[in-house]
């Protein structure tokens, strides 16, 4: 029996391409027949059993055809001509009203996406959802068939390596570091982690910085104006990577004293994890699929009050006690999104749906 996925993009370094990439392998580890097969591919991924999607095998009835859906593509439209077992997994389409001053062909393949979701309704058996907030947007879309909540697969021991020296000893300092990991994208908010960063260096810690630490490719417009608009403020100690080496992202994660995240559309929001991971206690605007993500840890603001984010972030660097049990409480939240306890509920999803 084969087991298959399919999607429109495969990319490198991003949580849809990780959780692609890690499934495949716990499902080889199941030993089952397994590939991908995508529409687009990065060149960086080398991986033998990454193809084209106009290589995807013949596909017997009792072989399953999992389907990650994020974004529009006319790959959708052949799910239908599968006669075999089909799973989706739904990842979130992001509203195309946050993209369309900036990249209008980003939006309108979001806006199709979430026509195709929709039509998506009853073509799958079975669905898999990163959040409990994603599940529910199945729901509300017309889904019928058995829907569970499987969290991304995350590669926790890949953040073990060695950040960048070069990173670590540019700002290893007595300075606070603030941090927002995350595509340069405007769901993500980023001038809103700006402006509570203005409030807290202004009037709270003038020694202190903010790391806004991603890639704006696609995105040049809106990444543009947040530095106008650093400008505009005369905000300094405002620092933009773009896309960086691995490494190096890890070494800001070391260097970080706070994660702040104010996005206002997130599936499920990987970095939220991986700070959980680097132990930096988090403060995160109660938006979308964050507070699944949170399950009760970290601070989450229930409103979007830079002033309020700004003092919060000053309380986890002057009171201990408050940090010692914010970190905490993430570390067990962390236990959710182990790799073995994610990977243990896609094989009993995967047996169950089977029949085994």
């Amino acid at each position: 029996m084969k087991i298959v996925q399919l999607l429109p993009t495969l990319a490198f370094g991003d949580a849809v391409g990780n959780d692609t990439m890690a499934l495949m392998q716990v499902i080889r580890e199941m030993g089952y027949e397994t590939g991908i097969y995508a529409e687009s591919i990065d060149e960086r991924i080398k991986d033998k059993a990454v193809k084209p999607a106009y290589k995807v095998p013949y596909m017997k009835p009792d072989d399953i055809l999992i389907y990650h859906m994020s974004i529009g593509s006319q790959l959708t439209y052949t799910i239908p001509e599968f006669n075999c077992r089909k799973i989706m997994i739904y990842h979130n389409v992001t509203p195309p009203e946050f993209l369309e001053a900036y990249n209008p062909f980003t939006a309108d393949a979001c806006r199709e996406g979430l026509k195709q979701v929709t039509y998506l309704a009853d073509k799958f058996d079975y669905c898999l959802a990163d959040s409990a907030f994603n599940k529910q947007e199945l729901i509300r879309m017309g889904y019928t068939c058995p829907i569970d909540v499987l969290p991304i697969l995350i590669p926790f021991e890949d953040y073990k390596k060695a950040p960048s020296k070069k990173v670590l000893r540019r700002y290893r300092d007595h300075k606070t570091n603030i941090l927002f990991t995350g595509r340069i994208a405007p769901n993500k908010k980023q001038e809103d982690v700006i402006k509570s960063f203005y409030y807290y260096k202004k009037y709270i810690n003038p020694d202190s910085r903010l790391f806004l630490v991603g890639s704006y490719y696609g995105m040049e417009n809106y990444y543009h104006s947040l530095k106008a608009f650093v400008e505009r403020l005369q905000l300094e100690d405002v620092y933009f990577t773009g896309q960086i080496k691995f490494n190096e992202v890890l070494a800001y994660y070391h260097l970080a004293d706070v994660f702040l995240c104010m996005s206002e559309h997130e599936g499920f929001c990987v970095p939220l994890a991986e700070a959980m991971d680097f132990r930096i206690p988090i403060i995160a605007y109660d938006s979308s699929a964050i507070g699944d993500t949170l399950g009760g840890s970290g601070i989450l603001l229930k409103e979007k009050d830079h002033r309020i984010a700004a003092e919060m972030a000053d309380r986890l660097m002057t009171d201990q006690k408050l940090r010692e049990d914010v970190i905490y409480n993430q570390s067990v939240r962390l236990k959710d999104f182990e790799h073995g306890t994610i990977k243990d509920q896609f094989e009993k999803y995967i047996k169950t749906f089977i029949g085994e």
